[in-house]
């Protein structure tokens, strides 16, 4: 399913879950997306009766107090939707796939063809969920927000205990929005530390790009951050997306990070192979010199190019004989010496 998933790049989401309610709000998200060079969007599928009960209530800053039965109820999508959207944006080269939040919702989106699952991080402890997502056979991808440590060893081994070793894990804080001070991109680090057979990533609800490129110079292999056309449109999640310009920001920066990071090796850069001889330093004479001169201190200096003897022999060449002459400044080679 993850077509565009490579080995030695990040691969980068587009969440456009809860941003759209019609398809044309959904072609308009996934041209973006695809013009910001991501790699895969990403739905969200619930129904409101199967996911809150009437008496839960949000209060988070994107939402303010809140029925969740009632905002659930207002974004949810159909069988139909999901279908032209996922078509459409298997048609644009895109990976696609949702985040299920109940059995009948996973039962729906295999009928689609999906290729993988997205758990949120409200599911990360329902076990067992896990099981019968796991089942599916399908790779999954897991948020963590609000758990310990502890937590998401549980799920990992209920998932792969399941039958299911395709499993990659996302760092998240589920506050919306996230702000710096909560962001905590090290948790991510010890997740890749406690799970060194797994993929880890991030899912950025920041209001900015720079948590997410932070996350992938600290290692992240997946990047999930939410994404619209309009900040200022309406529903809970647009606040904190990224918009285009942001996204296509965010990517050219990760894709540019890649390259700059290289192959890890000391050694100079190709680009260096002219500066390295024009811009390093040699051993100089400091005057006329003829054949035969022996050379002493006061003879020679350290200056550019670096095209001569190195200057970490300056200290062996007193009593050496030259045997040729030599001009000021002449750049002191082996062959000039007896």
């Amino acid at each position: 399913m993850f077509r565009n998933y490579r080995p030695d790049r990040c691969y980068i989401i587009a969440e456009i879950g809860g941003n759209f309610t019609t398809f044309d709000q959904a072609r308009r998200l996934i041209d973006e997306a695809k013009s910001s060079g991501v790699d895969a969007v990403k739905l969200q599928t619930y129904r409101a009766e199967t996911l809150s009960s009437r008496n839960a209530m949000f209060d988070m800053e994107n939402t303010g107090v809140t029925s969740q039965f009632e905002l659930f109820r207002k974004y949810e999508i159909g069988h139909e939707l999901h279908e032209a959207v996922f078509r459409y944006a298997e048609e644009h080269g895109l990976d696609w796939f949702s985040s299920p939040s109940h059995e009948t919702d996973v039962d729906l989106l295999e009928k689609c063809g999906v290729g993988a699952h997205k758990v949120g991080s409200d599911d990360a402890v329902n076990i067992p969920f896990l099981r019968y997502l796991a089942k599916t056979g399908k790779p999954i991808i897991l948020s963590t927000g609000m758990s310990t440590l502890g937590e998401v060893r549980e799920s990992v081994a209920a998932i792969k205990e399941a039958g299911n070793q395709k499993l990659i894990l996302l760092h998240a804080i589920t506050s919306y929005p996230t702000h710096p001070e909560n962001v905590n991109l090290r948790a991510m680090q010890t997740m890749m530390e406690a799970f060194p057979d797994l993929d880890v990533g991030y899912s950025d609800h920041t209001l900015t790009p720079v948590a997410s490129l932070c996350a992938a110079a600290m290692g992240a292999r997946v990047i999930e951050r939410h994404f619209t056309y309009d900040k200022a449109a309406d529903g809970p999640d647009h606040m904190l997306s990224a918009d285009p310009a942001e996204m296509k920001w965010l990517v050219d920066a990760i894709r540019a990070f890649e390259v700059m990071k290289g192959s890890g090796r000391k050694e100079p850069a190709a680009s260096e192979a002219t500066t390295r001889l024009n811009n390093r330093k040699s051993i100089v004479v400091n005057r006329p010199l003829k054949a035969g001169h022996v050379i002493s201190a006061g003879d020679i200096s350290i200056k550019r190019p670096g095209t001569g003897i190195e200057p970490k022999h300056l200290e062996t060449l007193a009593g050496r004989r030259l045997v040729k002459d030599l001009d000021a400044d002449a750049v002191l080679q082996w062959s000039d010496l007896a």
